[in-house]
Parts: structure tokens; sequence; C-alpha cells
């Protein structure tokens, strides 16, 4: 793109351009094309794609507890641990923080107790969930292995421990595109407080065309900055425009084929303008109910930011969104201290709100089709970390056995997969490694991980990368 043509489009005061730019390329780099094979060059769009086999699932709802709930204090209880409380834990241990660190055994504050037909234990701090029970399973062996929340993030969103690769949602939109024409494939959701840890890299696009990196929607109004056009702007006058810089741009990619990153900025100015009607009325929760408004704890300050996302992520995958993720901000699960306090607000926060998306895509019918994931990057160890008394103690990280739940989508309804020790320290039955949840995601879809390939600099890329991903066919409905 030449100075002059850049400089036309970035600071145009018309709405399209900001958004556009907002969603596309963080730079340039517009001439690394990835080697492709044959003579034409690929051509990437979001339009809807066949997949591999007949699906499950065709869309997804990611509920990212960033920082690593406390999997013995919510969904895997381990009454040893009470009868322990105080002593010295008696068998080894894989400390994270060594300087913070205490050989004592912390039992769980919280009382479980059986519910639904499927008779899971679930913590006294999440009745909304209590509720849905028999909805949803409940992994009590998930397994990344490397204790660091940066590197088990991208485990479980990219694959691999390492940066700059393609996160699930990417992969998910490159494959099967989007229902929808008018919103975005991929819509990421923040928290007002802040960005999750590694930050933008949790809907990056890594080397896929960046036409499949994921959209952020802020979390207070307005959600997508410069959606309206000013007043003098509006009607014929952007019309014209945008007519205008789509002759440019097509010209543009005439005289440079191949270049999938210019291609995907078109697009996205394309999209950017169809966004401007239909992701004003996606956003727009004022039109839903009183009842599903109480549903989803929007009465309640205590929940009612949490519950206006989940409420419009289930409006976006109605209307044909393909993925999306809604982020707690930096740490909140991260209880190395004052786990006494942290841990009931983080769940006052997200419980009534995630159990409403459950239950309102349930009546809906969107549930046998939309997949619901809550959980994070690890989970917690079953000893006191900072020892400075009971107000402050809390748990350090364990990423080798934690629990999350998934919903929906031909996932099973009702009860647990897999165990960790007595202790919860170390997951030991039915392990579920990151990517074997990931094989499990791609079967639901009716992805085949072997033939989901980007091909790269002469290699083919996969989601999971040579590793032995295995379905888990456990968590999934018979049939």
């Amino acid at each position: 793109m030449n100075p002059s043509r850049r400089h036309f489009l970035a600071t145009s005061s018309m709405s399209l351009a900001p958004v556009a730019l907002a969603w596309l390329l963080g730079e340039d780099g517009l001439l690394a094309e990835p080697l492709k094979p044959g003579l034409e060059p690929e051509k990437f769009d979001l339009l809807p794609k066949r997949p591999h086999a007949a699906p499950r699932a065709t869309a997804m709802i990611s509920l990212f507890m960033q920082g690593g709930p406390s999997q013995i204090d919510l969904l895997d209880p381990k009454p040893v641990l009470n009868q322990l409380d105080g002593q010295k834990f008696p068998g080894d241990i894989k400390y994270d923080n060594a300087a913070q660190a205490s050989s004592k055994v912390l039992g769980s504050p919280w009382k479980f107790q059986k519910h639904g037909e499927c008779g899971t234990d679930v913590s006294e701090l999440l009745p909304h969930l209590a509720g849905v029970v028999d909805d949803l399973v409940v992994i009590r062996s998930m397994h990344t292995g490397v204790n660091n929340h940066g590197q088990s993030i991208h485990a479980l969103n990219t694959g691999r421990i390492q940066r700059g690769r393609p996160v699930l949602g990417s992969w998910l939109t490159y494959a099967l595109g989007a229902e929808s024409q008018n919103l975005p494939a991929y819509v990421a959701m923040t928290d007002p407080q802040g960005l999750p840890v590694e930050g933008v890299l949790n809907w990056s696009n890594g080397w896929l065309p960046s036409l499949f990196q994921g959209t952020v929607v802020r979390p207070r109004e307005p959600r997508i900055l410069n959606l309206e056009p000013t007043p003098e702007l509006r009607g014929d006058v952007q019309r014209e425009y945008l007519s205008y810089l789509q002759e440019l741009n097509r010209r543009h990619l005439d005289q440079r084929p191949g270049e999938t990153d210019l291609a995907a900025r078109i697009a996205n100015y394309e999209l950017a303008a169809r966004m401007q009607t239909a992701a004003r009325e996606a956003l727009d929760i004022g039109q839903e109910t009183q009842a599903t408004h109480k549903l989803y704890g929007l009465d309640n300050p205590a929940t009612q930011e949490y519950g206006a996302r989940c409420l419009i992520a289930r409006r976006l995958v109605e209307r044909g969104v393909r993925f999306v993720q809604v982020f707690t901000r930096n740490q909140f699960w991260d209880h190395h201290g004052s786990i006494r306090t942290s841990l009931p607000a983080a769940c006052q926060k997200t419980d009534q709100p995630a159990a409403a998306l459950v239950a309102d895509l349930k009546q809906r019918g969107l549930l046998d089709t939309t997949i619901v994931h809550w959980g994070g990057e690890m989970g917690r160890l079953p000893v006191i970390q900072n020892d400075a008394g009971p107000a402050s103690v809390g748990r350090d990280h364990n990423t080798y056995g934690f629990s999350m739940w998934l919903a929906g989508g031909g996932f099973r309804r009702g009860g647990t997969y897999g165990a960790t020790d007595e202790f919860g320290h170390r997951a030991v039955r039915d392990i579920v490694n990151h990517y074997d949840y990931h094989a499990t995601l791609l079967h639901l879809f009716g992805l085949d991980p072997e033939r989901l390939i980007y091909h790269r600099n002469g290699r083919q890329e996969t989601l999971l990368d040579g590793q032995p991903g295995t379905v888990v066919k456990g968590i999934l409905q018979s049939g």
C-alpha cells in the first residue's frame, strides 16, 4: 500500500476505516504470503464451509476464567484435605512459587452437595451452576503440565505453549467461516477492568490470514467504536465513498494477487460497512425481556456487567457468529492469597450469568448445536500459600490436575469425567490433555485434525501440531 493511500484510509473521518483498522492487521507485512500448492493463489473468506463430516456443533461460547479457578473448592471435592487441614502434606507437591510455599494442607472452607439427577458434587459457591448441572459434564482431569499462566493459556488456546500460533477461534473460522456475513465470525469480549494475561494474543490469528483474528467487542458502550457515521456523512455520501474505496481496494488487490492480508483488509472493510446495522441490533440487549435480564442477573450490580456480556454472546451465536470468547480480567481467579474472600467474589460475578447462558440456550433450542465452555488455564494446589493467617492464605498454581465444564454441541449431559488423586493435585484417571480437548472440539465441529491444514512456508500447519490428540469419547453423547 502506497503512503498516500494508507493516509487516505487511516485518516478518514468516516466510521468504516477506524472500525476495520481496529479489527485487522496490527502492522502491515502484506507481502508475507504463505507458500501454497497449485498454480492459483488461495483465496480466503468467511462464507460458510462444509466440514469434513456431519457436525454436532456449529458454534461455541468459551467463558474463559483467566487465572485458574480452584477445582478443589468448586468442582472436585477432596474430604481428606479437611481431615488433614493444617497438617503437613503427606506426599510430593509441585510448587510454582517456592518463596511463598507451605507444606500445610488447606482444606476447603466451603461445603459440597450433590445436585441434579446426575448427582454431581458442586460447591456452595456455585448455586446457580448447581441448577443446570444435568446439562453439562465436568472434566476433573484436565492437564497442561506447565505452571505459568502464559504458557498454559497458549496451550489451551493455540495447542502449544509458545506464542505466535493461531488460537482456536481462528482455526474454527478458517475451517468453517460464519453463518452471517453481516457480523464477525469470531468475537472476543473483554472485561472492563482489563485484558487477561497475554492480552491480544488471546484472540490472535497467528500466521493464519488476518481475516480470522478475533474482533474485540468492548465491555462498555460504545461496544464497537465509530460504528455510527457522523450526521453529515450518512446516506448517499457514505455509500458513494464506500463504493469508491472498494474500487480502489479491488484495483490495488488485482495488481497484487495472493496477498492474503491485503485481501483480508478489504474483506473486513466491507464487513464493517454491513455491520453498521447488524452489529447495533445484535448488541442491543434492550430488546430482551425483563425476565431474560433477570435470568442473567442484570438487575444485580454484582452480576450485571458479566451477565450483559453473556447475554450478548447468546445474541451473537443466535445470529450466526461462529465463536465467542468471554474473558475475565487479568488474574481474576489467581488466588495466591485471601482466597476466603476473593474466590467467593469471583463466583458471585460469574456463576449466575454462566448458568443463565446454558439455560437460555437450552430453552431456545440452541444448546444442541452450541458448545459452552467454562474454565481457566489451571487450577490450584491443595496446600497453603502465603501462610500469614486464615484471612491471608491462598493456593498456588496447579496445571497437573484441574477442572472445567462443557455443555451442549454433542457433549454428554450430566456427570463427571476423569479424576485427580485424593488430594486434588494430579490427574490420575482418564487424563485430558489440552490436545485431547482440541481434538474433541474439532470432532464435534465435524473437522478432522489431520485434514485441517494451513500451508505455510512449505510446512503443513495444524492445530494439534503433531501431538497425539485423542477424541475423549467418554464426555460425548452416545449416538
